[in-house]
């Protein structure tokens, strides 16, 4: 983890990577598999509380399967 000392330390998360002034940080890619999708309504707490644990763990916000939309019908991962 960055500590501020001067390291030349690659950021693991956004968290990181902001505390450096990395602004344009974005994680290694990942294979969707490697984490879940969410059926989580865009807006709500609970797509909130999944996309602050990716930030947390480094991995990136969105899932290509996570839900995108308000519609019932949509199919999700």
């Amino acid at each position: 983890m960055f500590r501020g000392n001067g390291s030349t330390a690659m950021p693991r998360s956004v968290i990181e990577a902001v505390k450096m002034g990395n602004w344009d940080f974005e994680p290694d890619t990942q294979d969707a598999s490697a984490f879940k999708a969410t059926k989580a309504m865009p807006g709500t707490d609970e797509k909130l509380d999944v996309m602050t644990e990716r930030v947390r763990q480094g991995l990136p916000l969105w899932h290509p399967a996570d839900r995108r939309t308000y519609d019932a019908t949509e199919k999700t991962g």
